[in-house]
Protein backbone atom coordinates (compact mmCIF):
# COMPACT_ATOMS: atom_id res chain seq x y z
CA UNK A 1 0.00 0.00 0.00
CA UNK A 2 0.78 3.61 -0.98
CA UNK A 3 0.28 6.60 0.59
CA UNK A 4 0.79 9.26 -2.12
CA UNK A 5 -1.20 12.84 -2.90
CA UNK A 6 -4.16 13.03 -4.84
CA UNK A 7 -4.07 14.09 -8.36
CA UNK A 8 -7.12 14.96 -10.85
CA UNK A 9 -7.08 11.18 -12.65
CA UNK A 10 -7.61 9.77 -8.74
CA UNK A 11 -11.36 11.44 -8.39
CA UNK A 12 -13.63 8.99 -9.54
CA UNK A 13 -11.82 6.28 -7.26
CA UNK A 14 -11.90 8.70 -4.27
CA UNK A 15 -15.55 9.28 -4.85
CA UNK A 16 -16.51 5.23 -5.06
CA UNK A 17 -14.57 4.91 -2.14
CA UNK A 18 -16.53 8.25 -0.42
CA UNK A 19 -20.17 6.66 -1.61
CA UNK A 20 -19.70 3.14 -0.25
CA UNK A 21 -17.91 4.24 3.00
CA UNK A 22 -21.14 6.51 3.48
CA UNK A 23 -23.28 3.69 2.13
CA UNK A 24 -22.11 0.94 4.75
CA UNK A 25 -20.83 3.11 7.60
CA UNK A 26 -23.25 5.60 7.85
CA UNK A 27 -26.45 2.79 7.31
CA UNK A 28 -28.70 3.13 10.37
CA UNK A 29 -27.38 6.97 10.92
CA UNK A 30 -28.74 8.09 7.84
CA UNK A 31 -31.95 7.68 5.96
CA UNK A 32 -31.26 4.44 3.67
CA UNK A 33 -33.18 5.85 0.53
CA UNK A 34 -30.68 8.42 1.11
CA UNK A 35 -28.09 6.57 0.92
CA UNK A 36 -28.93 4.38 -1.77
CA UNK A 37 -28.92 7.44 -4.23
CA UNK A 38 -25.76 8.56 -3.88
CA UNK A 39 -23.79 8.28 -6.67
CA UNK A 40 -19.68 8.56 -7.30
CA UNK A 41 -20.29 10.36 -10.29
CA UNK A 42 -22.14 13.17 -8.90
CA UNK A 43 -19.53 13.67 -6.20
CA UNK A 44 -16.89 13.42 -8.21
CA UNK A 45 -16.97 16.73 -10.34
CA UNK A 46 -16.85 18.29 -6.86
CA UNK A 47 -13.63 17.52 -5.91
CA UNK A 48 -10.19 19.57 -6.80
CA UNK A 49 -7.04 17.66 -6.29
CA UNK A 50 -3.82 19.35 -7.21
CA UNK A 51 -4.95 22.73 -6.67
CA UNK A 52 -2.89 24.45 -3.97
CA UNK A 53 -5.32 27.04 -1.83
CA UNK A 54 -7.69 24.12 -1.67
CA UNK A 55 -8.46 21.09 0.86
CA UNK A 56 -5.15 18.78 1.05
CA UNK A 57 -6.13 15.21 -0.19
CA UNK A 58 -3.73 11.74 0.63
CA UNK A 59 -4.96 8.45 -1.13
CA UNK A 60 -4.04 5.40 0.52
CA UNK A 61 -3.59 2.65 -3.31
CA UNK A 62 -2.79 -0.57 -3.93
CA UNK A 63 -1.59 -1.42 -7.73
CA UNK A 64 -4.47 0.75 -9.29
CA UNK A 65 -7.23 0.53 -6.27
CA UNK A 66 -7.83 3.58 -4.24
CA UNK A 67 -8.66 2.15 -0.75
CA UNK A 68 -9.03 5.28 1.21
CA UNK A 69 -8.51 8.88 1.45
CA UNK A 70 -8.11 11.54 3.91
CA UNK A 71 -8.30 15.09 3.51
CA UNK A 72 -7.14 18.28 5.71
CA UNK A 73 -7.78 21.97 5.46
CA UNK A 74 -6.07 24.55 7.73
CA UNK A 75 -6.17 22.75 11.21
CA UNK A 76 -8.72 20.46 10.13
CA UNK A 77 -9.33 16.63 9.57
CA UNK A 78 -12.34 17.17 6.85
CA UNK A 79 -12.16 13.66 6.07
CA UNK A 80 -11.13 10.06 6.13
CA UNK A 81 -12.98 7.38 4.72
CA UNK A 82 -11.84 3.67 3.46
CA UNK A 83 -13.59 1.26 1.45
CA UNK A 84 -15.88 -1.12 3.65
CA UNK A 85 -13.60 -4.23 1.35
CA UNK A 86 -10.48 -2.48 2.99
CA UNK A 87 -11.50 -1.81 6.73
CA UNK A 88 -9.47 -3.29 9.33
CA UNK A 89 -6.62 -3.67 7.39
CA UNK A 90 -4.31 -0.72 8.66
CA UNK A 91 -5.50 1.70 5.70
CA UNK A 92 -7.34 4.07 8.01
CA UNK A 93 -4.22 4.08 10.44
CA UNK A 94 -1.72 4.81 7.41
CA UNK A 95 -4.31 7.79 6.27
CA UNK A 96 -4.21 9.43 9.67
CA UNK A 97 -0.78 9.48 10.70
CA UNK A 98 -0.32 11.17 7.48
CA UNK A 99 -2.58 13.61 7.73
CA UNK A 100 -1.01 14.16 11.03
CA UNK A 101 2.22 14.55 9.59
CA UNK A 102 0.75 16.91 7.01
CA UNK A 103 -0.67 19.37 9.50
CA UNK A 104 2.51 19.29 11.60
CA UNK A 105 4.45 20.68 8.56
CA UNK A 106 2.08 23.35 8.20
CA UNK A 107 2.59 24.25 11.98
CA UNK A 108 -0.73 22.86 13.48
CA UNK A 109 -0.51 21.96 17.08
CA UNK A 110 -3.78 21.26 17.85
CA UNK A 111 -6.34 19.33 14.89
CA UNK A 112 -9.98 19.29 14.90
CA UNK A 113 -12.65 17.17 13.11
CA UNK A 114 -16.15 16.93 13.26
CA UNK A 115 -17.90 12.87 13.15
CA UNK A 116 -21.43 12.25 12.96
CA UNK A 117 -23.06 11.75 15.72
CA UNK A 118 -23.19 7.76 16.32
CA UNK A 119 -20.84 7.07 14.43
CA UNK A 120 -19.40 4.21 17.15
CA UNK A 121 -17.07 2.28 14.74
CA UNK A 122 -15.29 5.96 13.59
CA UNK A 123 -15.54 7.08 17.50
CA UNK A 124 -13.42 4.11 18.39
CA UNK A 125 -11.01 4.84 15.50
CA UNK A 126 -10.32 8.44 16.39
CA UNK A 127 -9.80 7.97 20.34
CA UNK A 128 -7.33 4.87 19.54
CA UNK A 129 -5.76 7.68 18.09
CA UNK A 130 -5.39 10.32 20.25
CA UNK A 131 -8.68 12.56 19.56
CA UNK A 132 -10.63 13.41 22.11
CA UNK A 133 -14.44 14.76 22.44
CA UNK A 134 -14.74 17.82 23.62
CA UNK A 135 -18.40 18.31 23.98
CA UNK A 136 -19.33 20.24 21.37
CA UNK A 137 -21.86 19.25 18.64
CA UNK A 138 -23.16 20.90 15.68
CA UNK A 139 -25.94 20.18 12.97
CA UNK A 140 -24.95 20.54 9.38
CA UNK A 141 -25.98 19.73 6.21
CA UNK A 142 -23.17 17.24 3.97
CA UNK A 143 -24.10 16.27 0.86
CA UNK A 144 -27.45 17.53 1.14
CA UNK A 145 -28.53 15.53 4.28
CA UNK A 146 -28.56 16.92 7.78
CA UNK A 147 -26.45 15.32 10.14
CA UNK A 148 -25.81 16.00 13.81
CA UNK A 149 -21.92 15.94 14.44
CA UNK A 150 -19.61 16.23 17.67
CA UNK A 151 -16.18 17.69 17.57
CA UNK A 152 -13.19 16.49 18.45
CA UNK A 153 -9.91 17.32 19.36
CA UNK A 154 -5.59 15.94 19.06
CA UNK A 155 -2.80 17.76 20.28
CA UNK A 156 -0.17 17.17 17.72
CA UNK A 157 3.59 17.36 18.56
Amino acid sequence: MLIRPAIPADALGVARVHVRAWQVGYRGLLPAAYLDGLRAEDRAARYTFGVASGPSTSVAVEGDAILGFATIKDDELCALHVDPDAWSRGVGRALIAQARADLVARGVRRAWLWLLAGNARGQRFYERDGWITIGETRSDVVWGAPVDEVRYLRELP
